[in-house]
């Protein structure tokens, strides 16, 4: 039976979490933009105008930089909490603080950058006028960084039986209209996980470029079929604020209305493009999770029962504080509920060979992620390829390419 990896019992009663005070660095991306402002600031008062534009991209920078680079620095974790400590380490209100911290920052940056995105006078910044174009796109990919990050940050809140809890989870999805994410990741990827049917579950041997559109689509008509079934059982039509895609979505109008009315149209073209960059962050992170992996058919024809193979994991420790123990996904998957401070690393649980940070830059380009990947999930399946998740069109193909009739 697998089993995870946790802390010896003759440790556990000395067991302290020695993350407990960095989760607080989770809250670097939501504030990322305050940062930068301060920095720009400063570089133009050493009259390093020509550099300080460089912090409005502090969001990529920060992603595809600087994560992969502590990363590979601090290396992984390793720490487990034990047994004996996980009820107390799970009611600790402290970890739920720092999640809920997120979304008041999230806000406010979200409202300065339209500020930034629209203003025609920045002298106080040491800018002159407004932001260059080239300023305003880096500003609205460091927002949809935070906006991405914001949707794990959702992801978390969204799992958890307190309504409070799960409403600021649509609260925190209305910045990059993905509020369906909410029904969809709950009551469908966590159901079809692993198998053809599960629009964000990537196959082998299929470009992240090829995969988007896919789950995207995919999991935005899953989610409204998911809820038009609940309804229907209820004997409601689904065009009622019932429907939990419909109330997600409405969030989203109220918040980008809001932003629109005090900040003009001028917002909306920035507001669309962090939009698409934040959801298609979570959609890099679904490509790199189950890539290649397939729940076998049981003799009843059934998907057997998801367990941690099924999922890529790996325990960088950086990369682990910023996304909430997002990289621990195979027991994320076995216990959904389980808040993120007591998740573990698996045994048995295929790992990637670097943080997610450095993965998603990889998946990006389909040659390179093929090269690093393809031979892992061979590996992971001793090599045969008849139990690969492959897109079902190109199976026979793929299969024949291996030496399988």
């Amino acid at each position: 039976m697998t089993t995870s990896r946790s802390e010896a019992p003759d440790q556990a009663v000395q067991w302290r979490d020695r993350k407990r005070y960095l989760w607080l660095f989770g809250l670097i991306p939501p504030t990322a933009l305050i940062v930068a402002l301060g920095l720009v600031w400063g570089f133009n008062q050493l009259g390093w105008q020509a550099v300080s534009p460089v912090w409005w991209w502090i969001g990529p920078i920060l992603l595809y930089i600087l994560l992969p680079l502590l990363d590979r620095f601090f290396g992984p974790d390793g720490q487990n909490p034990p047994d004996e400590v996980m009820e107390a380490l799970e009611n600790d209100k402290y970890y739920r603080y720092c999640v809920y911290s997120y979304i008041p920052f999230q806000l406010i940056s979200l409202v300065l950058a339209s500020y930034l995105w629209t203003a025609s006078d920045l002298s106080w910044l040491g800018v002159d006028g407004g932001l260059s174009l080239l300023s305003k796109i880096g500003l609205a990919l460091s927002i949809g960084v935070m906006g991405g990050v914001g949707i794990n940050t959702a992801h978390e809140l969204g799992h958890k039986k307190d309504e409070l809890e799960r409403w600021l989870s649509k609260v925190t999805l209305a910045q990059t209209l993905y509020g369906h994410f909410y029904i969809e990741h709950n009551r469908g990827h966590h159901v079809r996980v692993a198998t053809p049917e599960d629009p964000a579950t990537s196959r082998f041997g299929e470009s992240f470029w090829a995969f988007l559109p896919r789950s995207v689509w995919g999991s935005l008509t899953s989610s409204w079929e998911l809820e038009k079934t609940r309804l229907a059982r209820l004997g409601k039509s689904p065009w009622t604020l019932r429907n939990d895609v419909l109330n997600a979505w409405l969030m989203s109008v109220v918040l980008w209305g809001a932003l629109v009315a005090v900040f003009g149209v001028g917002v909306l073209p920035f507001l669309l493009i962090q939009a698409v960059f934040g959801f298609s962050l979570l959609e890099t992170v679904n490509y790199l999770e189950h890539y290649g992996l397939l729940r076998q058919k049981t003799a009843t024809g059934r998907y057997e029962r998801c367990t941690p193979e099924h999922s890529w994991n790996s325990d960088h420790i950086v990369t682990n504080i910023f996304l909430y123990h997002l990289q621990r996904h195979s027991d994320h998957h076995a216990n959904p509920t389980r808040r993120y401070q007591t998740l573990r690393s698996m045994d048995g649980a295929p790992n990637l060979p670097s943080g997610y940070a450095s993965m998603i830059t990889l998946a990006y380009f389909p040659p390179l992620w093929r090269k690093v990947m393809d031979h892992r999930v061979l590996a992971h399946y001793n090599g045969d390829i008849t139990r690969v998740n492959i897109q079902p069109g190109k199976r026979d193909r793929v299969l024949a390419a291996h030496g399988v009739r």
